[in-house]
């Protein structure tokens, strides 16, 4: 029977038990082996919550990955995070499951109690991305990160001392400084996947301002944007930086302005009508953003062709 509800999974031991693992050697830290992970089908869920954070670093023996919209044929090893709260779903299949290889990193928030790293971690902003937004890694690149997970299961393995947590602790904290930096990397590289979502949000930008029901609609969101282009809030705006230096939020300035340029220029519509063409409640709220972005008020810009 299909689960209609995400099951909660509280403990990093439930985790265990649930995958049908040994018992975990820490009750707020694990690396799992993935292929040690059991697949049973009657136990098998749609879709799960957790309340501990996951790194998970495989290789699958299907060799067609889907990343955002696209597919990929890959051999590099596939990394994603996930925040504790999050929905993580899979889809059924009747098949037998792939056969993975790599590790899971379980890690509790209770672990970074009294750690810097315990109000830090969340600026690391691949932990709000979808999973199919995944980081590819390099052979070189899986060994760094698998050479320092190494070391936090061998520290948690051992006898634990005064100096363990902040060991493991810093070890988290350099894993992560690696994986945002090949994320940006991941973001240069991709070039073909990167400036098609640039393309495909330049067409959307242009059509939704060219849309007669702006006044109807009002302006574009952040949030509206990436669903349209499914992709995250916090991948969009990270790869827009990369690419091109501005956020998304800048980038749907720049095309309102370069429209309220066009009106200016080309109708003898007030200002506080062009405002209201492009969705704006109040002409002031125009004015200020034409203002910042050129150095000009609308009417100056208008009365520059004059």
């Amino acid at each position: 029977m299909k689960n209609k509800l995400p099951v909660r999974i509280k403990t990093i031991q439930e985790f265990h038990q649930l995958r049908g693992l040994p018992k975990a050697e820490h009750p707020l830290i694990s690396v799992v082996d993935y292929r040690l992970i059991k697949y049973l089908p009657e136990k098998e869920l749609d879709s799960w919550i957790l309340d501990f954070y996951s790194i998970s670093m495989k290789r699958t023996s299907s060799s067609k990955i889907k990343y955002g919209q696209q597919d990929y044929d890959f051999d590099e090893g596939l990394l994603f995070f996930m925040a504790p709260n999050q929905v993580f779903s899979i889809l059924r299949s009747d098949k037998l499951p792939p056969a993975h290889s790599g590790w899971i990193l379980l890690i509790h928030p209770d672990f970074l109690w009294h750690s810097p790293l315990a109000k830090t971690i969340r600026k690391y902003e691949y932990f709000d991305y979808a999973v199919s937004e995944a980081l590819f890694l390099s052979e070189r690149e899986e060994g760094i990160l698998n050479h320092i997970v190494g070391h936090i299961r061998q520290e948690y393995s051992g006898n634990m001392d005064k100096f363990s947590q902040k060991i493991i602790i810093s070890h988290i904290e350099t894993l992560l400084n690696y994986a945002e930096r090949f994320y940006q990397r991941q973001f240069i590289t991709r070039k073909i996947a990167s400036h098609l979502i640039l393309e495909r949000l330049e067409k959307m930008l242009t059509d939704y301002f060219n849309n007669s029901d702006l006044i109807g609609k009002g302006l574009p969101t952040v949030q509206y944007i990436a669903d349209t282009l499914n992709v995250s809030p916090n991948y969009l705006s990270g790869l827009l930086k990369i690419l091109t230096g501005q956020s998304t939020q800048q980038h749907i300035h720049d095309k309102l302005i370069e429209k309220a340029k066009e009106k200016l220029s080309t109708t003898s519509l007030s200002v506080s009508e062009i405002a209201y063409e492009l969705g704006f409640e109040h002409s002031q709220s125009l004015s200020k953003l034409f203002k910042a972005k050129t150095n000009l008020s609308p009417l100056a810009f208008r009365n520059s062709f004059n």
